[in-house]
């Protein structure tokens, strides 16, 4: 995560997304923070779109809560956490397995299909891609953005109505055109003779 900024301005929302976590808000403060960012597009990126601690979030209830306020709601299961890694997993830098899980899915077809479609929601308004957790850093939607950085989007996080963090890429991501993947971290060579 970055530094706080001020509200991009409206002009440039062609290459701007942002991601936000609903955590336990209210509604209406979570409503005012998309609104803030002029955000047109939800986009929900949890697996299971339901909160039984938080039932103003449920995929049921919350397009009532936004469309008012001509905000949309789409559920995107395909960009969805929940994943676990593949044996062969080139996302070893990621010790939580869940993260690396994601990483791996971030290497498949269903999820280029989903972030292209997201990419065209882009092109045309302004969207913010939706999860449960208030902290980004421990949530999917970060390796979403790091997906979306190198797509050339500029990712801020929500942070208030008034204020975004700009998403700045892992810092042990390894980009290769436009695929993201999170090796683990070589160990410094030894030379020989050093342990001798």
């Amino acid at each position: 995560m970055g530094k706080i900024n001020q509200v991009p301005s409206a002009e440039s929302h062609a290459a701007t997304a942002f991601t936000i976590g609903h955590s336990t808000r209210a509604v209406e403060d979570f409503v005012a923070m998309l609104k803030g960012h002029g955000v047109r597009r939800l986009v929900d990126v949890r697996t299971v779109p339901r909160s039984r601690t938080n039932p103003q979030f449920n995929k049921e209830t919350l397009p009532i809560s936004l469309a008012p306020h001509g905000i949309g709601h789409v559920h995107v299961p395909e960009l969805g956490g929940l994943r676990k890694p593949k044996p062969d997993s080139p996302n070893g830098g990621w010790r939580n397995l869940s993260f690396r899980g994601y990483a791996d899915h971030m290497q498949t077809e269903e999820f280029a299909r989903a972030l292209e479609k997201a990419m065209e929601w882009i092109a045309h308004e302004r969207i913010a891609f939706m999860c449960a957790e208030a902290v980004p850093w421990r949530c999917h939607r970060s390796l979403i953005a790091d997906a979306l950085t190198v797509r050339g989007i500029v990712v801020h996080e929500i942070a208030s109505a008034t204020k975004t963090q700009v998403h700045k890429m892992i810092s042990f991501a390894k980009v290769d055109g436009l695929r993201v993947t999170y090796p683990p971290l070589q160990p410094e060579l030894i030379e020989p003779g050093e342990n001798e």
